[in-house]
């Protein structure tokens, strides 16, 4: 079988992200690129995660044409793809529908600086624009919040799209975003608002980007 180990990655992460409560059902997607191949792994659409196999995940190019794999690809490859295409240090990409980045992406607002660990992602961005999932304004609009050097952004009414140089990464910047989506909610929703300053949030970032603290 080609392309195993970025298709065996993306079915680790998939089952993850389900225990973790991140994926239900078939919704979200995951996506991991081989940089020397330039083709992409990603999660098929409409199959069950918890039943999928390896030889499940399909294997697309870089502009979303699938390649292999007996199932179609996500529905939302184009915003995948259009990712990696623009960005060559990321690899791969989470999408999640997951409860408290949609309820907080609603708001149409950046993500309340609420914890500390979000903060290495600093300033995560929400799109202004509600796209249909699978559309080229959608893949368009998740391109333009996350820009040159963003880790995430949260998708207005849809969830959350988290990137990273490897599929660990990515899960981490997901997991920490909808964290902190959580947080932030409960606390407004408590009617507390003494949130993280802009300030340190920007020292926090810097420090996990191997930054001068000083």
């Amino acid at each position: 079988m080609k392309y195993k180990d970025i298709r065996e990655q993306v079915l680790k992460a998939i089952l993850e992200a389900t225990k973790l409560g991140l994926i239900h059902g078939t919704s979200g997607n995951i996506s991991v690129r081989d940089k020397n191949e330039n083709v992409v792994a990603i999660t098929p659409s409409n199959l069950a995660y918890d039943t999928m196999t390896v030889e499940d995940i399909a294997i697309v190019d870089i502009n979303g044409n699938q390649l292999e794999g007996k199932y179609k690809p996500s529905s939302e490859t184009p915003m995948h793809t259009a990712v990696m295409r623009m960005r060559e240090d990321v690899n791969a990409v989470v999408h999640t529908h997951s409860k408290y980045a949609t309820v907080m992406s609603m708001r149409g607002e950046p993500l309340l600086r609420a914890t500390v660990p979000s903060n290495m992602y600093y300033p995560i961005k929400t799109t202004t624009e509600f796209f249909p999932p699978g559309s080229e304004g959608l893949a368009k609009t998740a391109v333009e919040a996350i820009g040159k050097d963003g880790d995430v952004t949260l998708l207005k009414n849809h969830g959350l799209l988290a990137t990273g140089a490897d599929i660990d990464s990515a899960m981490t910047c997901a997991i920490y975003t909808e964290e902190c989506a959580e947080i932030g909610y409960l606390a407004a929703l408590a009617g507390f608002n003494d949130f993280i300053s802009e300030e340190d949030s920007l020292f926090i970032r810097n420090i996990a980007k191997g930054g001068n603290a000083v």
